[in-house]
């Protein structure tokens, strides 16, 4: 039950995790001005790609005077992007102000919050306001106010729910707001507008991507005081987190390994090949990822994650024809040769056997823990890479080890409840239940693929 309320934790987390670029525009209507309250909150990943521009001295860590260029240069580029118009007739954002903070985060990671008072020329009539963006996900957040001037009608909310990047509201996080443009139908005159309440500030932004056991495994990688306790204890922790990330439901990989081995002699071997595949292919994913991630060679991270996921269903289908095909011709074979001889057809059903359950170990691991990006970026960013690394290899581990355990109970329970229940065995016909579950792999399959192309 433990375990169980564990795994249950650790799917608390933000679903849009540690790979957001987040976007609030507070807009107030004034008397001859449009005021734009920009904030920009990066979360961990795409702040580790900013930071080698904004880093000047290279020491690491962002400096005030750092943050206050960098925040120059992105106000400027955050206002350029912006469409506004007045009854149609498109106007020039400028920068009032600008101002940048780094908070920590994950893996001794820092995060990074950009403040952006921009302002246009603007007066009763119809606004329009269309957000920019580089397409990366996140949340895109739009309020609009008048400030002795009155808006008759905006189709945005007055006051911001995530209180500007703040508190994200738990109720919306499973499907945050997509908000990028607006139209106002300004009119003069109107009450003045109270000074706004600021948020909790950059400190009270709550944890992306992850709960407090994944916290823990992301800050491993910052611990100052790198002793041979402290690394082989953070292997132990690293090793249980990835087999509970295993266990989580939705993941579908312990359906995978039970069919994988649901019949078939050698099925400890197949249980130990797919947790060996799966951990391979998960460490290298991580590793590919973080590489790309920390020389800036891939802009959008988080675009990989559906095609991955798409990728991982397509493996899974073509695994589950292998093994549909398998149970097929087991099932003509038996039909055929009823007479027991005992010469060899082994070869090629233990092939397709095998080439299955590397799809699925390939499927199974194919698509990266976004904590263990993070474990890895932010081990290269203190100088400690190697000790990420082991700490991922630590987590793939951890996920086969689940994998295989599970696998091996399965196929046990399986058998021992054919012995115990040899009453049922005529009431199937030969070789249908292989064939049922290749079916079922290969419907989940499609159902992967469908989801991660659609949603």
């Amino acid at each position: 039950m433990i375990v169980l309320a564990l795994a249950a934790g650790m799917l608390a987390a933000h679903p849009l995790g540690n790979f957001t670029v987040n976007h609030y525009d507070g807009l107030v209507a004034a008397p001859h001005e449009l005021r734009i309250d920009h904030v920009e909150d990066l979360a961990e990943i795409p702040a580790a790609q900013a930071l080698p521009a904004l880093d000047a001295d290279r020491d690491g860590r962002p400096s005030s005077g750092e943050l206050a260029t960098w925040a120059g240069g992105a106000c400027a580029r955050a206002a350029s992007s912006l469409r506004v118009a007045v009854d149609g007739r498109p106007v020039t954002a400028t920068v009032a102000s600008a101002a940048a903070s780094a908070p920590r985060g994950q893996a001794g990671l820092p995060t990074l919050r950009l403040e952006c008072r921009i302002t246009a020329p603007a007066g009763p009539g119809a606004v329009s306001f269309r957000a920019g963006g580089d397409g990366r996900i996140g949340w895109r957040e739009i309020t609009a106010r008048g400030d002795r001037m009155t808006l008759a009608a905006s189709g945005v909310p007055e006051s911001s729910r995530s209180r500007r990047l703040t508190a994200y509201p738990a109720d919306m996080l499973a499907s945050p707001p997509d908000q990028r443009s607006v139209t106002l139908d300004v009119r003069a005159g109107g009450p003045p507008l109270a000074a706004p309440a600021r948020g909790g500030g950059p400190g009270a932004l709550l944890p992306r991507g992850a709960d407090g056991l994944t916290q823990r495994f992301t800050s491993l990688v910052a611990g100052h005081d790198l002793t041979p306790g402290f690394a082989a204890l953070a292997f132990l922790v690293a090793l249980l987190l990835g087999a509970l990330h295993a266990l989580a439901p939705g993941h579908g990989k312990t359906i995978m390994a039970a069919h994988a081995i649901g019949d078939g002699r050698r099925r400890t071997r197949d249980v130990l090949a797919l947790g060996l595949t799966v951990t391979l292919t998960h460490t290298a994913g991580v590793l590919v990822l973080g590489l790309l991630v920390t020389t800036g060679a891939l802009l959008a991270p988080e675009a990989l994650f559906p095609w991955l996921g798409a990728a991982g269903g397509v493996l899974v289908t073509a695994a589950g024809a292998l093994l549909l095909r398998r149970a097929l011709r087991n099932r003509h074979h038996t039909h055929g040769h009823g007479h027991g001889h005992g010469h060899g057809h082994e070869h090629g059903p233990a092939r397709s056997r095998r080439g299955g359950v590397v799809l699925m170990g390939l499927a199974g691991g194919m698509v990266p823990s976004p904590s263990a990006v993070v474990v890895l970026v932010g081990g290269a960013a203190i100088g400690r890479a190697w000790f990420g690394v082991v700490l991922v290899l630590a987590y793939g581990l951890g996920l086969a080890a689940a994998l295989t355990t599970v696998g091996l109970l399965v196929a046990g329970s399986a058998r021992a409840l054919a012995r115990r229940i040899p009453a049922m065995r005529p009431r199937l016909p030969s070789g249908m239940m292989p064939i049922g579950t290749s079916a079922t792999v290969v419907a989940l399959g499609l159902g992967l693929t469908l989801r991660s192309l659609v949603l």
